[in-house]
């Protein structure tokens, strides 16, 4: 807390420079990510459950990935080189999907892709942990949050701009991906100066040795199992712009699905996390819960209109309300020479997740219908809501 008449602490420029990388990386990743479902449906062929298994295991790849990341930035005492490999392989496998002919190339640009962001992810989360001032991790996680949301936004509108300027062209939209892909990794080389870790390097010990790992106590663990049945009914995007299309949306049109989710989430992000810095944690997730349940039962019921859009914009809130709220519980309950360790953990439970909830709604979409996809979100959402009320008691400041 602030002391009465001390002026408030502002964020570190260095949170700004990191959320500006991932902006930067986020518009050259949506661009192509924004209208990779409906190219591999409509010009590849490809299964919606095929869809469900590359996405599920694609963005699983990137969060199992930050479990060796971030033990080994705890271990080395070093983040940002670790962020500086992630986002240039990121940039790297951008051209190959400009280059793909078929379903191979573009599933090994995804998983290449992917693997650069969860190399880069638990790093980066801890040094953002590192660089925040006491009483603001809430606020910090938020602005970067938010920042790499409105190129979550603006990725998409570019991809809708120069699909209409090229009729459909998506290799060439791919292409141009590559510009700000390669700028993000500029700006990290030269824009950020990591803070010296607290441990002496002689002093450093395997993160993952027994009697570290039992630093990570009860409350660290109850975010991890809400993370993972949270992820559970948050299964990929991939089928929000399918059902879109489903609806009669036009194939150019298709990124405006990750246009609104993601200027909602964006506008959201930064205000919500401040105010996870003075307000119960667990309702503002209980909310965000919520969200998450009514979107998930618009979508069941239409794929079209304003229930269409509504359920998208509440998908946005929600990721605004806890995506944030949860990094900062992660680093709240974590030691600081841990936090790269526990990052990777909580992001393994949540890779593996999100594999299984993609998997499941791609099965679902191709036995039951897109209905059955997301009523099982928001039964798999009410589950998590109910794991909320048993967290353990926080520990003393």
């Amino acid at each position: 807390m602030t002391a009465p008449g001390a002026a408030t602490p502002r964020l570190p420029t260095a949170i700004w420079v990191l959320g500006l990388v991932s902006l930067l990386m986020d518009v050259s990743s949506e661009m192509i990510h924004s209208l990779l479902p409906v190219f591999m449906v409509t010009t590849l062929g490809i299964s919606a459950l095929a869809v469900g298994l590359i996405e599920g295991a694609a963005e699983a790849t990137a969060l199992i990935v930050k479990v060796f990341s971030g033990v080994l930035s705890d271990y080395w005492g070093r983040r940002k080189p670790l962020a500086v490999v992630g986002y240039g392989l990121g940039a790297v496998s951008k051209p190959l999907f400009a280059l793909a002919a078929g379903a191979g190339l573009v599933v090994t640009a995804r998983l290449l892709d992917r693997i650069g962001k969860g190399i880069r992810g638990a790093p980066r989360d801890a040094l953002v942990a590192d660089l925040a001032p006491p009483g603001m991790r809430g606020a910090a996680f938020g602005l970067r949050q938010s920042l790499d949301t409105v190129g979550a936004f603006l990725g998409p509108l570019l991809a809708i701009a120069l699909m209409l300027l090229w009729a459909n062209d998506f290799r060439a939209v791919f292409w141009v991906a590559v510009i700000p892909g390669v700028l993000a990794v500029l700006l990290l080389i030269v824009g950020i100066r990591e803070p010296q870790q607290g441990n002496e390097a002689g002093r450093r010990t395997n993160p993952v040795r027994r009697e570290n790992l039992r630093r990570l106590n009860r409350e660290y663990w109850w975010v991890v199992a809400v993370g993972a049945v949270f992820t559970l009914a948050r299964f990929s995007e991939a089928f929000l712009v399918l059902r879109a299309q489903q609806g009669g949306l036009a194939l150019a049109w298709t990124p405006l699905v990750l246009i609104v989710m993601s200027l909602v989430y964006s506008a959201g992000a930064y205000p919500f996390g401040k105010l996870s810095d003075r307000v119960s944690q667990r309702a503002l997730l209980a909310f965000g819960l919520l969200a998450l349940i009514g979107a998930d039962l618009l979508l069941a019921w239409r794929a079209n209109g304003p229930v269409l859009w509504t359920g998208i914009a509440l998908w946005g809130l929600h990721m605004a309300m806890t995506q944030g709220l949860l990094a900062t519980l992660v680093a709240e309950a974590a030691p600081a020479d841990l936090r790269g360790t526990a990052f990777g953990f909580f992001n393994l439970m949540s890779g593996l997740a999100l594999l299984v909830a993609s998997g499941l709604a791609g099965l679902l979409w191709d036995v039951q219908g897109p209905a059955a996809t997301f009523a099982a979100g928001a039964v798999l959402g009410g589950a998590a809501l109910l794991l909320l009320g048993f967290q353990p008691k926080q520990r003393a400041s």
